[in-house]
C-alpha cells in the first residue's frame, strides 16, 4: 500500500505487539535527548535505561498520540544508527519513528519480511531476541559491575592513603604541639630570667642613684663651705682695706693737711713768662693710640668696643659683614701684643638672625638681643665689672661714653683705636 509521507502513518496501537515494544525501546533510549519532554515523562527520564521501557513504557506509549512529540523522539532516533536488515520489527520501528522519505515503503516491507506474531517462528525468533537482549545485559552488568569493583578498589586504595596522610599529619601536629609546647616553656623561663634581670638592675639603679644623691649633697655642702670660705676671707681683705683707709683718711684729718695745689714747675714757667719767654700751649688731655696700648697693657686690663660704632668711622663704605672681618682681625694683633680682655659688641636689636664671625683667640663677639641695643649691652657690661679694674670702652656715642664714665670706665674714641689698628 501507497502511502504520502505527508500523511499520518498509523497509530501507535494499531501496530503489531513486536513493532509496538520495539518503538517504546528506542523511544525510551532516545528520550533522554529530547527537549520539551511531557510532565507525565519527566519523572520517567530519571529511570535507569533498562526500566524506563518497562516501567514507562505506558506513559511514553501514551506521549507518543502527539505528533510533535512523535516526531521529537524521531529526530533523536535517527540521530543514532539505523538497525540492520535483519531484524525487520526493528526496522519498521524505526521508519514508524523518524518517517524518512517513502518511509511507509520501508515499513510495508518490514512488515511483510515479520513472521506473523503467534506462530512457532515468531516465537522462537522473539525468544532468540530476548535472549540476545538478556546476554546484552548481563554483559553489561558484568561490565558495571567490574567497573564498579575496580572503582571500589580505587576507593580503597585512596581511603588507605587518605588514613595513613591523616596518621602522618596527626603525627606532624603532634610533633608541631610538642614543639610549641616547649617553645613557651623556653619563652616563660626567658621572661623569668630577664624579669630577674630587670629586677637586679632596678636595685642597682636605685643604689646608684642612691649614691649620686648622697654624691650631690657632699658636694653642695662642700661648695657651700668653700663659698663661706670665700665670704670670710672677702670680708677680711674688705674689713682690711676699709681699715686701712679709714686710717689714711684719719691720719689726713688728725694733721689737716690741706689738698695738693699746683706743681713744682709752677714756680720756674711764672719765672720764665715773666721774663718775656712764652710757654708752649698747654696739650689737651693724652688720648690716642698710644695711650690707649698702654691702658690695655695694664695687667687684668678690660677692653670693650661698640663694634659698629668704630667700624663705620673707619670702613663707612664698605659692608656691614667686610666692617666686622675688618675690625675683629686688627683687634687680634692688639690683644696679642696687650693681653687684654677684649669684647666687641654690635648692634643686632632689629635683626632675627645672628651672622657666624670667625673670631681669633682672645677676642669675644656679641651681638645684642633682639629689641635691645647694643649701647646697653655695653652699659652692662660696664656695670658688672669692679671697681679699680682698668676698663677701657672705646666709642665715639657721647650718650654712651658719659654713661660708662661714671661707672668707672676710661672712654677712648674710635678714631684712636682705628689709628691703633691701621699699621
Amino acid at each position: 500500500m501507497s502511502v504520502d509521507p505527508e500523511t499520518s502513518g498509523p497509530l501507535l496501537g494499531e501496530l503489531s505487539d513486536v513493532v509496538r515494544q520495539r518503538v517504546l525501546s528506542l523511544a525510551s533510549d532516545a528520550l533522554p535527548s529530547v527537549t520539551n519532554i511531557p510532565a507525565p515523562l519527566r519523572r520517567v527520564v530519571l529511570f535507569a535505561p533498562q526500566r524506563r521501557a518497562r516501567l514507562g513504557g505506558a506513559a511514553i506509549a501514551a506521549a507518543m498520540a502527539d505528533e510533535n512529540f512523535r516526531a521529537a523522539v524521531g529526530v533523536q532516533v535517527a540521530a543514532g544508527a539505523a538497525p540492520s536488515g535483519d531484524d525487520a520489527a526493528a526496522s519498521a520501528a524505526w521508519a514508524w519513528l523518524t518517517r524518512p522519505h517513502d518511509w511507509q515503503a520501508a515499513y510495508d516491507d518490514a512488515l511483510g519480511r515479520l513472521i506473523p506474531t503467534g506462530t512457532p517462528d515468531a516465537s522462537a525468533a522473539e525468544t532468540e531476541r530476548l535472549r540476545q537482549r538478556v546476554d546484552a545485559l548481563e554483559t553489561q552488568a558484568r561490565e558495571a559491575k567490574a567497573t564498579h569493583r575496580q572503582r571500589l578498589d580505587d576507593l580503597r586504595t585512596e581511603n588507605m592513603t587518605l588514613r595513613r596522610k591523616l596518621g602522618d599529619t596527626r603525627a606532624s601536629q603532634r610533633a608541631t604541639e610538642a614543639a610549641l609546647d616547649e617553645a613557651r616553656e623556653a619563652v616563660a623561663s626567658a621572661e623569668g630570667a630577664a624579669s630577674q634581670v630587670a629586677a637586679r638592675a632596678e636595685t642597682e639603679l636605685r643604689r646608684l642613684r642612691a649614691q649620686i644623691d648622697e654624691l650631690s649633697a657632699g658636694a653642695r655642702t662642700e661648695r657651700k663651705e668653700a663659698r663661706a670660705q670665700r665670704d670670710d676671707a672677702t670680708l677680711r681683705a674688705r674689713l682690711l682695706l676699709d681699715t686701712v683707709l679709714d686710717a689714711a683718711s684719719g691720719l689726713r684729718r688728725e694733721l689737716a693737711l690741706p689738698p695738693v695745689d699746683g706743681a713744682p714747675g709752677d714756680r720756674l714757667e711764672a719765672e720764665i713768662e715773666a721774663a718775656g719767654a712764652p710757654l708752649a700751649a698747654r696739650p689737651g688731655p693724652p688720648e690716642g693710640p698710644a695711650l690707649l696700648e698702654q691702658l690695655l697693657s695694664l695687667p687684668r686690663a678690660r677692653l670693650i668696643v661698640d663694634g659698629y660704632n668704630v667700624s663705620k668711622t673707619a670702613w663707612e663704605r664698605s659692608s656691614l659683614e667686610a666692617q666686622r672681618v675688618r675690625l675683629i682681625g686688627g683687634l687680634a694683633s692688639v690683644v696679642a701684643r696687650t693681653g687684654a680682655e677684649t669684647t666687641v659688641v654690635f648692634d643686632a636689636a632689629a635683626s632675627t638672625t645672628r651672622p657666624v664671625v670667625p673670631t681669633p683667640r682672645g677676642v669675644k663677639v656679641l651681638f645684642s638681643p633682639l629689641g635691645v641695643i647694643a649701647d646697653d649691652v655695653i652699659r652692662d657690661l660696664v656695670a658688672v665689672e669692679p671697681s679699680g679694674r682698668p676698663l677701657v670702652v672705646v666709642t665715639s656715642d657721647q650718650a654712651l661714653g658719659s654713661d660708662v664714665a661714671g661707672g668707672g670706665a676710661r672712654v677712648i674714641s674710635a678714631a684712636s683705636l682705628v689709628a691703633l689698628l691701621t699699621p
